[in-house]
């Protein structure tokens, strides 16, 4: 494709970059370069906040570009302090390797991992294993200048909230020495990224140019010049993350989040989100996005909605997602591919009010919302709308089917 870096900027991939400039040109050039995405494996699954960096790899690889997937076995077990108030949760070796081992599939899902241009695997704990802390600090640590690091984004939150740990401290010399050994190992030129690692990105381009031309002593010509690029942070128009709901995190495990669910969150954006996200989730020729959000809004979101789910869930469960939807919202009939949750047939049994249950099972965060959304006409139980916060589920019922404003379902099965 001709002026393919222009081409991810109009379809709004790029948000910052080390070297503009020469990025476009090489990316504009027809030149195939070498790239990689990080991704930490600290839960079990992705989440769409992966989602942007991973589309602009899988364009980016459709090009011709070859790209490295590096798993963080050992930067996860860091935590990277970035955006956080408080400390992470510290993972331990085995939980790291269980939940990098499911994420290197999902990321299947995405990239292309088979054939002539097929992405590489890489985990960074295969080169930080057998480093020796006097040797890190020695050979890393001695390129970074503190004051400098804590006046970045990455830390600047963590300081204003508390302080920092120097085991966070180290997460950003880890993460840019990735970059050197990508770099030395198979020629790798660009780091991408979401705009929240702008920093360690930055970190890792100057890390490498230092060691590159200053340490090693070798010339531009043995050893090119190395780049970073970030695309946006996936927020809605108000500047939240998008990917929260009431009741957690958007994964790209079906077995955290259905299709159906993934299909109603994108379907339920506002108006205005539609077209941002058609463009990076499609392939749809941009004038034909702006065309149909100008002409048919509705038509656009449920495109989108299907797009995205399709790019996570492949077509047949998205086709199941949106059948499940057409059926609830045409006459409120039950379906298979509702969410649907188990919960003690003897502790309803008991007498269990309603309000009690849409919380306990996830549909309200908590009993005072699903009571406020009584008093506004918004909680229904198979079909019926619910004015009294005290009524109590029907005796004898195995299943029921809870509605919390128009369009979020989930189905209640009594065991």
């Amino acid at each position: 494709m001709e002026n393919f870096f222009d081409y991810l900027k109009e379809r709004g991939f790029v948000y910052q970059a080390t070297h503009e400039k020469e990025i476009r040109e090489l990316l504009n050039s027809g030149r195939k370069i070498t790239f990689y995405l990080g991704i930490d494996p600290t839960a079990d699954s992705l989440h769409i906040g992966h989602f942007y960096a991973l589309r602009m790899f899988s364009l980016l690889q459709r090009e011709g570009h070859k790209g490295i997937i590096l798993v963080g076995g050992a930067t996860a077990q860091i935590g990277d302090p970035t955006g956080k108030s408080d400390m992470r949760r510290m993972m331990t070796r085995e939980n790291t390797a269980e939940n990098a081992a499911r994420v290197k599939k999902m990321v299947a899902r995405f990239v292309s991992l088979e054939g002539e241009n097929a992405a590489v695997l890489v985990d960074n704990s295969e080169w930080m294993k057998d480093f020796s802390y006097i040797d890190f600090m020695r050979e890393i640590g001695i390129h970074f200048n503190v004051a400098h690091m804590l006046a970045s984004d990455a830390y600047k939150k963590r300081m204003e909230n508390g302080g920092l740990t120097f085991l966070e401290m180290g997460y950003m010399l880890m993460q840019a020495y990735d970059f050197v050994i990508l770099n030395r190992k198979y020629g790798c030129v660009l780091e991408i990224g979401g705009s929240d690692q702008w920093g360690n990105i930055v970190a890792g381009t100057e890390l490498s140019r230092k060691i590159n031309y200053h340490q090693e002593g070798r010339s531009t010509a043995e050893c090119p010049d190395t780049y970073g690029l970030t695309s946006p942070l996936l927020l809605t128009k108000e500047g939240k993350k998008m990917g929260k709901t009431e009741s957690g995190t958007v994964w790209v495990d079906p077995s955290k989040t259905s299709a159906y669910a993934f299909y109603q969150y994108f379907y339920n954006m506002p108006d205005e989100e539609t077209e941002k996200l058609l463009k990076v989730f499609s392939d749809i020729p941009t004038s034909e996005i702006e065309k149909m959000c100008r002409e048919d809004i509705i038509s656009a979101k449920k495109r989108m909605a299907y797009e995205t789910t399709m790019l996570v869930h492949g077509r047949e469960e998205t086709d199941k997602a949106v059948k499940a939807s057409q059926s609830l919202f045409a006459d409120g009939a039950e379906s298979a591919d509702v969410p649907t949750k188990e919960f003690s047939a003897e502790r309803a049994a008991a007498g269990i009010k309603l309000v009690d249950l849409a919380a306990e099972t996830g549909l309200f965060p908590s009993k005072k919302e699903a009571r406020r959304m009584i008093q506004q006409g918004g909680f229904s139980a198979d079909g019926r709308k619910i004015s009294d916060p005290d009524e109590k589920l029907e005796a004898g019922k195995t299943s029921v089917l809870l509605q919390k404003g128009k369009k979020t379902f989930l189905k209640i099965v009594l065991k």
